[in-house]
This record gives C-alpha cells, sequence and structure tokens, in this order.
C-alpha cells in the first residue's frame, strides 16, 4: 500500500507555514517541502493533506490504496468522522481528492514516528525564513 506522510510547520500563530510531504511507494520514495503562506497550525495540516493527495494525483498514483499518515490528530479525526467544525471547507476538499483513490486509511502517528515529514517541512520554514529575513 502506497503511504502519504504530511506535516506542517507554523512560525507564529498565524504565520508562515510550510508542508512536508513524504511519499513511500515500496523503496521508491518522493520527498516535497512546500511553502503554504501564513496560517495558524491547524489549517497547514489541512493544506499540507491537501498538497499531498494533489502530489500523489500528479504524480500518476491515482487509483492505488493510500494510507495517509499525519501526527495532526484533529486531522485524522476530521477524516475519520467525515466532520470538522473549524475546517469544513478543507476537509471537503480532502474528501474530493480522495476519489481518487480506492481506499484512503487516515492514520496519526506522533511526530517521531512521522519523522521524514516533519523534517521536510521544517526545512522549508527555515528556506523561507531565510528568504523573507
Amino acid at each position: 500500500m502506497l503511504k502519504l506522510y504530511t506535516d506542517a510547520a507554523t512560525k507564529g500563530n498565524p504565520g508562515p507555514s510550510a508542508a512536508g510531504l513524504l511519499i513511500v511507494d515500496g523503496a521508491h520514495t518522493v520527498e516535497r517541502g512546500l511553502a503554504l503562506g501564513n496560517m495558524d497550525n491547524h489549517s497547514a495540516e489541512f493544506a499540507a493533506a491537501i498538497a499531498g493527495l494533489k502530489l500523489l494525483v500528479q504524480l500518476g498514483y491515482a487509483g492505488q490504496n493510500v494510507t495517509l499518515i499525519s501526527d495532526s490528530q484533529v486531522l485524522i479525526d476530521a477524516l475519520g468522522n467525515g466532520y470538522s467544525k473549524h475546517h469544513p471547507a478543507a476537509l471537503d476538499q480532502l474528501q474530493t481528492l480522495a476519489d481518487a483513490f480506492p481506499m484512503l486509511i487516515p492514520t496519526w502517528q506522533n511526530d517521531h514516528r512521522n519523522k521524514g515529514a516533519h523534517t521536510l517541512a521544517l526545512r522549508k520554514l527555515a528556506e523561507i525564513e531565510r528568504e523573507d529575513g
């Protein structure tokens, strides 16, 4: 099963934010760090997951089963319950993107186990800060 690890890093609340995306397809991996703009941490976590699913589609992974792994309990709960009080538009976008995959399994892992995506997000945030600084 394809694994998509996502994480977000935010400086301030709200503040500059970045996403870390790590795709693992057997022995093949794809890594991306993306600037997300200014937002709060929870919004950034949703934006990271949206960016990750979009990247999967762009790379031709539509039609495969996916485990979406995040350290954001808010994101994972929203996907599992199909409800988000504070991020309904982002959840709707995620659910629409999820239609490209036969099975999408939202999975929570702490930040130590989601270290690859976490590191990518922090690296991109540091890059953004250097550019703005």
